[in-house]
Parts: structure tokens; C-alpha cells; sequence
């Protein structure tokens, strides 16, 4: 095993600090004629102390960890070589290693893969989303994680074997485009036009009305875009035939505070104190619990929140405007709640998985959630009120497991991909 520089100096300093100390303790056992197991245990005690008073903690954790992370890597890599199972790709200079998957007569033990996944996120989305717990999974797994310099070109960055972002914009768009034009084989999540598709709140329940589940009703509320003068809310909503109260959300989801500010309209009077552009909703009563289906590729993870509490009859009459955060009040999780066990009863799996699976072949997109109501908060009624790119993944729990193998399977497929490729 190789030691990078800065190890080589430390442990060369501590080897010189260490040989002064264990003189004087050979002078005292000659002195004091110790028995020869007590100077050894004596020679023991003193290293132990010196090592914990020369280095903080964390920093000798930090360097076994990298000790035996070479180690590791470097032992796969040289089993991989003398089985004949190692392809090397180059990007431009630079090499990553695939495993090549095995044949069918192979060993079942699975290949190890190292890859670098770059990321560009906001500032908060990387707070959330990028913790130490994650991070540290992934490396276990081969997977390094790699900051995307916003302030650089991204071509001249990585290379990548995934790029994960939540940035949209025509620039970014064509910086992309640049990127796949040199690195083909790069897996971009998620398609910036698939992502654009979200953002707006009219476009973005068009494909929930168009599935195909035919065991339980899955729809959308009754729905309304405003984008004239507020004066003109109340009549467009009575020619739309729409029922107060009205959940008023603005029109574009563009991941922003401003884009999270709902209203809940109980009269036709407060509406004209509405900004559009927005889109108005019919409230839906639903038990006040509200189902966050996060999907990640082929899984899912459904989490239970607090949500509005039902509207009773003729209570529409005077409450005005109520803004709140979300609809989902993302802070109050519902999962160790004493709920009424008819609304804390999760949809069935058979419905989420086909709801998923349509949604991602219509949406293109692997990474998103759902926000999901039952009507009434029992029966089998169900209706999407929400659909997110890259949610709060930090949030969803186990979220480092889920998002490591998700990553490992999209490096798997894409390491046969290219085997095939060359093998060609």
C-alpha cells in the first residue's frame, strides 16, 4: 500500500517524537531492572498515550479511513486484472474502471464498481440532500461524489460518470449538450426539458388524467389558471363551476419560497386579493393526511404527512384567505401520530407501483415524489395534488440506501453497456 505525501511526514515525525521516548523508558527498565514483559507493556502505554495527544481524533479516523479505502480499492483492482474482468475507459486523458459484469457461470460474488457522480444543486438542496451520511455510503459503494463548479465551464469538469442536477435554464441546457457531445456515455438526471415539464402547474397534472389504473380511481382536483387581472377570479371561477374553498397556488413550481406560498380561499370575496398568475384548486376534504410517494428510479417510499384539516359544512362562509407553507406541512411528520387508522392507511402497493411506473415513462423522469390524497380519508378514492423534481430526499428515511443503490444500478447498467459495446 502506497502513502500519500502528507502521511509519509506524519508518521516520519512520529517516528522521531516515539524513538526519544522509548530510549528514556530502556534507560529506566535498566535502572530499575523491570521485567522484560513490563517494559514491553510500558513501551506499549507510552506509544498509545503519544499517538492520542499528537492527533485529534477525527483526523486519525480520516486517515485509516483513507488507509483502508486504498487498500481495498487497490486489492479489488488487482483481482479484477488477474481475472481478466477489468476494461478501462478513457475520457479524455483520465481513466475510470468498470467492472465488467460476470458470466452466467461466474462467481455470484458482485463486481465492484468506482464512479464519480458530479452534482449541481442549490446551496440549500446541497445542505439537505449532500449529508456526511450519504456521502460516506456511497464511497463504501465506489461512488464518489464530486461538486459541479457553476463557475467553470462543465466540460472542462470530471469527467462524470453521472451528472445529478436540479438546474434549468437555456445555458445550462446547451452546457449539457456540450457535455454529452464529449462524454456520450455520461447518464444526465434528469432531462432538463423533462424537468421544465414540472415546473408548470398547469402542464404538470396533464399525464395523472391520462394513466390507466383500472382497479382504483386516481385523479385530479377540479382545477382552474388564472393568469388575467385578480378582478376578473370571481366570475372566471363561477363560470367554471368551481366549489369553494380553493387552494390557490402559483403557477409556476420553480423549487423557491415564493412558488411555496399556498392560500386557502374560503370565499368568492377574498379572491381578488390573489397575485396571478396562479392556479386555483378545489379543496378536497381527505382526512387531513396527506401520502409523499418519493420515487427513486423503480423504488418508492411513501411517507405520511400532516395536511389541512377537513372543511365542514358552511365553514367556507367567513374564514377569508389562510396562506399557509405547503399543503403538506413539510415539517410534520404524521408517521408516529395516533391517526384515525382509515386515513394513516397507506394506497395500496399495486397502485403505487403502476402510478410510478406510467408516470416515469410519461414524465421521462427518475428522480420525483407525488403528493397524494385519499378522498374523504377512507375508501379508494385517491387524487394527485402535487408533483416535485427532486424533492427532499433528506427527508424521505433510509434516503442514503435508497439513493446509493439507485446509483450503483444506473452504473451496472451502463458498465454492460459498454462491455457490450467493446466486446462488439
Amino acid at each position: 500500500m502506497r502513502l500519500d505525501g502528507d502521511t509519509t511526514a506524519v508518521v516520519a515525525s512520529a517516528a522521531v517524537e516515539s524513538l526519544w521516548g522509548v530510549v528514556g523508558l530502556i534507560q529506566q527498565a535498566r535502572d530499575h531492572r523491570w521485567p522484560s514483559s513490563s517494559v514491553g507493556s510500558l513501551f506499549d502505554d507510552q506509544r498509545e498515550w503519544e499517538t492520542r495527544e499528537r492527533e485529534p481524533e477525527a483526523r486519525r479516523r480520516e486517515e485509516s479511513r483513507r488507509r483502508e479505502e486504498e487498500a481495498e480499492r487497490q486489492e479489488r483492482e488487482q483481482e479484477l486484472k488477474r481475472e481478466g474482468k477489468l476494461q478501462r475507459r478513457d475520457h479524455g486523458g483520465a481513466q475510470n474502471l468498470i467492472a465488467a459484469a460476470p458470466a452466467a457461470s461466474s462467481s455470484p460474488s458482485p463486481a465492484r464498481f468506482f464512479f464519480t457522480v458530479g452534482y449541481a444543486l442549490s446551496f440549500k438542496k446541497i445542505k439537505s440532500f449532500i449529508q456526511p451520511k450519504f456521502e460516506i455510503h456511497a464511497r463504501t459503494k465506489g461512488i464518489t461524489l464530486v461538486a459541479i463548479d457553476r463557475s467553470k465551464v462543465l466540460a472542462d469538469q470530471g469527467p462524470f460518470d453521472i451528472i445529478l442536477h436540479k438546474i434549468t435554464g437555456k445555458e445550462w441546457q446547451q452546457e449539457l449538450e456540450d457535455y454529452k457531445q464529449k462524454y456520450p456515455d455520461v447518464i444526465v438526471l434528469d432531462p432538463p426539458e423533462a424537468i421544465q415539464h414540472l415546473r408548470n402547474r398547469q402542464s404538470m397534472l396533464q399525464d395523472v388524467t391520462q394513466l390507466d389504473l383500472c382497479d382504483c380511481y386516481v385523479g385530479v382536483p377540479k382545477q382552474l389558471v388564472i393568469t388575467g387581472d385578480a378582478a376578473s377570479i370571481p366570475s372566471s371561477v363561477a363560470a367554471a363551476g368551481l366549489k369553494l374553498p380553493l387552494v390557490a397556488k402559483p403557477l409556476v413550481a420553480d423549487g423557491t419560497a415564493k412558488s411555496h406560498a399556498l392560500s386557502l380561499a374560503y370565499d368568492k370575496y377574498c379572491l381578488t386579493e390573489l397575485e396571478p398568475p396562479l392556479v386555483l384548486q378545489e379543496f378536497v376534504n381527505h382526512g387531513g393526511v396527506l401520502f409523499k410517494v418519493y420515487v427513486v428510479g423503480d423504488q418508492i417510499r411513501v411517507v405520511r404527512r400532516f395536511s389541512l384539516p377537513d372543511v365542514k359544512e358552511g365553514q367556507s362562509e367567513s374564514n377569508g384567505l389562510i396562506p399557509f407553507p405547503r399543503v403538506s406541512c413539510a415539517a410534520a411528520t404524521a408517521e408516529d401520530a395516533d391517526l384515525d387508522p382509515q386515513a394513516a392507511e397507506l394506497p395500496p402497493q399495486q397502485l403505487l407501483d403502476c402510478l410510478s411506473k406510467q408516470l416515469r415513462h410519461r414524465l421521462g423522469l427518475r428522480l420525483f415524489n407525488l403528493d397524494i390524497i385519499r378522498k374523504g380519508g377512507a375508501g379508494d378514492q385517491y387524487y394527485v395534488i402535487d408533483i416535485n423534481y427532486f424533492p427532499g430526499y433528506g427527508k424521505m428515511p433510509d434516503y442514503e440506501f435508497v439513493l446509493t443503490d439507485f446509483l450503483l444500478n444506473l452504473a451496472r447498467s451502463k458498465g454492460q453497456k459498454l462491455m457490450g459495446i467493446l466486446g462488439s
